[in-house]
């Protein structure tokens, strides 16, 4: 017999004491640790939140390298988009009043490092000096700085603007080269971010140029927007705080559902992600988007949800189709009741009743991913449903770019929505908690 406490106990007893506390101690260890890599990850994101503006530094007779993101839709050199373009006014304006020397960069398309003539910025030029109302000089360089863009620049005054050609003629730019890296920071005293959608990748024009740049490195007011609503709805959402996601695949969403799960209340599952959690459950999902190898991990989610106190909802019926087309014969069906020959294509009406009851009182939603392929009117409804849903709560209305942003503008709804991302890949990585390397490369506060 041993004495614990003063009170006789087997000898057994004590090593099962012992065993309990030695695992209770190593949960308590793998607990700090995990609690560890969050606060950390945390305070990533938070420092991003104190990034110099334009508004903390001074211009006045400065050359000033804006990177703005100008990745418009092209139809036979037509613009048929403008938004990004109009996004980027308010910081290129301010630059102008302050006596700034603007000198304007961006990719446009996937060029791979040739100077494809259908990717030139010329047409974006045309526009933006239009929208301005004064002229925009166009430094139509195939290699982006060369002879056009230093003699431009050369003979620039405060308040002109001039905008060199797609960065991405040059092979350099996406690698993050340190010849074309040089070459930018060349051209400028001053470096301004303003183009969140390509903030989650290291590239010359966003992270590369700041190496060399001799003075501040700031964000402009579009991405100083995008940080202040995502960081905030993120880390400090006013609740209850609701996410929804979509699209189509879960393996491009497993770092945002594990991420949101530490942080929501009610967590939303729609669009063809949902498919492969009821097919975890063992339900039937005919022709339907899947990922078998994920279904387990739809499985772990669902507890995770459960463990944490965050309501977790996937659809309860589906619009199901016999073809991937508007035109083809389509039903609702129950959930599980998907038939083997169909595939779903949308939420049915009493799923969407289900999310948007879900998102009243909801102080802060963040959305991702349409509810289904909302491009085909028929199949729209479901996403027509989450937009007037959150067009109608006194909240905080974030949607994430890509798709989601799409939808919501597409459909009419973009004025009613607080804020839309102008980055989707950005965006994702930011709800995902991932250090953004075009926003890190800023100067802090």
């Amino acid at each position: 017999m041993d004495y614990f406490g003063g009170q006789a106990v087997s000898r057994r007893t004590v090593m099962k004491m012992t065993h309990n506390g030695v695992r209770s101690y190593c949960r308590t260890g793998l607990r700090f640790v995990m609690n560890l890599q969050k606060n950390i990850q945390e305070a990533m994101i938070m420092a991003a939140l104190n990034k110099k503006s334009v508004d903390d530094i001074n211009v006045k007779g400065q050359r000033v390298l804006v990177r703005c993101d100008f990745n418009v839709p092209l139809i036979d050199g037509k613009i048929t988009d403008e938004n990004r373009i109009v996004a980027a006014l308010p910081t290129i304006k301010k630059l102008i009043a302050d006596g700034g020397k603007v000198i304007l960069c961006s990719h446009l398309g996937k060029p791979k490092g040739e100077p494809k003539p259908e990717l030139s910025l010329a047409p974006v030029a045309v526009r933006l000096a239009e929208l301005l109302g004064q002229d925009v000089k166009f430094a139509a360089d195939p290699e982006v700085v060369g002879e056009n863009a230093k003699a431009a620049v050369e003979a620039m005054k405060d308040g002109d603007v001039v905008l060199l050609e797609n960065t991405r003629y040059r092979a350099e730019e996406t690698k993050n080269g340190e010849e074309f890296s040089k070459e930018l920071a060349s051209l400028c005293d001053v470096f301004v971010n303003d183009a969140f959608g390509t903030a989650h990748r290291a590239h010359c024009s966003n992270v590369g140029v700041t190496k060399f740049v001799k003075g501040d490195c700031v964000v402009g007011y579009l991405m100083q927007k995008e940080i202040d609503f995502l960081g905030n709805a993120v880390n400090n959402p006013e609740r209850p705080f609701v996410a929804i996601l979509g699209g189509a695949k879960v393996s491009s969403k497993i770092s945002v559902i594990e991420n949101l799960l530490d942080k929501v209340d009610t967590l939303i599952i729609g669009g063809g992600m949902a498919y492969t959690f009821m097919a975890a459950h063992g339900e039937e999902v005919g022709k339907s988007l899947l990922e078998e190898d994920y279904k387990d991990y739809a499985l772990k989610m669902e507890k995770k949800a459960e463990e944490k106190g965050v309501k977790l909802l996937i659809p309860i019926d589906t619009t199901v189709a016999d073809d991937f087309s508007n035109d083809a014969n389509f039903k609702v069906v129950g959930r599980g009741e998907i038939p083997a020959d169909m595939e779903g294509l949308d939420i049915g009406p009493k799923t969407a009743e289900l999310f948007a009851n879900a998102v009243k009182g909801a102080k802060t939603v963040v959305w991702n991913g349409p509810m289904g392929c909302f491009e085909m009117p028929n199949f729209a409804k479901g996403t027509i449903a989450i937009c007037e849903a959150l067009a109608n709560i006194d909240g905080t209305t974030i949607i994430g770019g890509g798709d989601s942003a799409s939808a919501a503008n597409n459909l009419g709804y973009g004025d009613k929505m607080t804020h839309i991302s102008t980055g989707g890949g950005a965006s994702l990585e930011f709800l995902e908690g991932k250090e953004l390397p075009g926003v890190a490369a800023a100067n802090d506060k």
